[in-house]
């Protein structure tokens, strides 16, 4: 049949309509023109870039030390989509950090006028939540006691405490004498005028927790080394990355200094004094064979807040009977100081036991270990960037009461350096002066 040369034309248009249908409804098929695929690819290949990108933006931190507060600061910015290099010369609670030995207490009592019961009551909460995602016991609620001194004016620090419990949302129990002695008859309770208890207290694992963290981080895709970072001035001129002990070069968009006892050595100009490290005494007795009276299970945490501070945690772990004097020691060098306990310490200790748990009047000392506080002037924490550099921070003055904060500590810091929050001024260096 032969066809006209209109007819021809009229189906050539259609057919190149019947292809743009169709390619618009299969854009990937057959029908697809050369330049839709061009067109797509050049799509993608933008995408893939733009994302490429994104990844190479992702602020990286630097955490210098793996602490109670660097190891939970490092955690905190990696969950908040940093990326994080943490870095500690001798491990998370090795024997010369401020983090290191077995137990620590965690508690709410904190006096009038502060924001540390409050954050006590937020860690608790965080450390708990760990415990659950870790599958491990870090917190032991055994619950803490605080003998209150008998005399006018003596109990200024625990009635202060009180409201801020409430406030916090901490349960608590104020005792007689009467009542502590029906309840703890293993304790002499001479020269106590009453006392607080806080069931939700009790005590941390320390240097276990602090591998626990650095193990989370880890596996959450932190980047860990184990290297000192050369202890030169940071205060002065500039510089683009911390030498490391290995010879390398770590650089990174923000800094954390989270380095304890050594902070002031990093930063003489900033820091310098104004973290002390103090020689700190502790010691580990064992209680009477089958005699379960000092143990966590019939003995809580407690404080004795006379004269001297003085505190313990019950057998745990096998390990005895924990006592120490809060009182800070002479100045310290954490890194060649001796730490074999004084003669002068075990005594006063040994007195002191023989008052107060009769009990343990002649028994014999397990272990004992010297370790090192490092506190602020004011004993509270240092938070704050450096004066000089908007991208290094540095945390310290934590020791007597800053481990059970870990977790909070972290929270707090993360936002700082990731989301520009505002810092409580009580932790600012300004409050120091010049």
């Amino acid at each position: 049949m032969p066809f006209s040369r209109r007819w021809l034309m009229k189906f050539a248009a259609a057919a190149i309509g019947w292809a743009s249908t169709l390619a618009g409804w299969f854009p990937f098929s057959k029908f697809a023109s050369a330049n839709m695929l061009k067109q797509a690819g050049s799509e993608t290949q933008a995408k893939g870039t733009q994302a490429k990108g994104k990844m190479q933006t992702k602020t990286h931190v630097a955490v210098i030390g793996a602490g109670a507060f660097g190891g939970w600061t490092a955690l905190y910015l990696l969950r908040h989509g940093a990326r994080v290099t943490l870095v500690d010369p001798c491990g998370p609670g090795n024997a010369r950090a401020s983090s290191g030995g077995e137990t620590r207490v965690i508690r709410g009592t904190y006096g009038p006028n502060q924001p540390y019961t409050k954050m006590a009551a937020r860690a608790t909460h965080l450390w708990k939540e760990n415990e659950r995602r870790w599958n491990l016991k870090l917190l032991h609620q055994i619950g803490v006691l605080w003998m209150v001194s008998a005399g006018k004016d003596n109990d200024h620090f625990e009635r202060g405490s009180l409201p801020m419990l409430r406030e916090a949302g901490i349960p608590y129990q104020e005792l007689s004498v009467q009542e502590m002695a029906s309840r703890w008859p293993q304790i002499n309770l001479e020269a106590v005028h009453w006392g607080i208890y806080e069931p939700e207290g009790g005590f941390l694992t320390a240097r276990v927790a602090c591998q626990a963290v650095l193990d989370g981080f880890l596996a959450e895709g932190g980047e860990y080394q184990q290297l000192a970072v050369a202890m030169r001035d940071l205060d002065g001129g500039h510089w683009d990355g911390l030498s490391l002990s290995d010879g390398s070069k770590l650089q990174a968009d923000q800094y954390v200094f989270a380095c304890g006892p050594w902070l002031g050595k990093l930063f003489p100009e900033t820091i310098g004094n104004r973290i002390r490290a103090t020689r700190q005494e502790v010691f580990f007795f064992g209680t009477p064979a089958g005699d379960q009276r000092f143990s966590e299970a019939k003995l809580p945490v407690w404080a004795d807040h006379r004269d001297k501070f003085m505190y313990g945690i019950p057998g745990s772990q096998g390990r005895g009977f924990k006592i120490a004097d809060d009182t800070r020691g002479p100045e310290f060098d954490p890194t060649s100081g001796d730490r074999a306990v004084s003669a002068e310490g075990l005594k006063s200790v040994r007195d002191y036991i023989g008052f107060r748990f009769p009990a343990l009047k002649d028994a014999p000392l397990l272990e004992s270990r010297v370790c090192q506080y490092e506190d602020s002037p004011d004993n509270n924490f240092i938070i704050d960037h450096h004066p000089r550099y908007e991208n290094v921070w540095l945390m310290g003055g934590g020791s007597g009461h800053g481990f059970k904060h870990g977790p909070a500590m972290g929270e707090i810091v993360a936002g700082l350096v990731l989301e520009h929050k505002d810092l409580d001024a009580l932790f600012r260096l300004g409050r120091f002066g010049k």
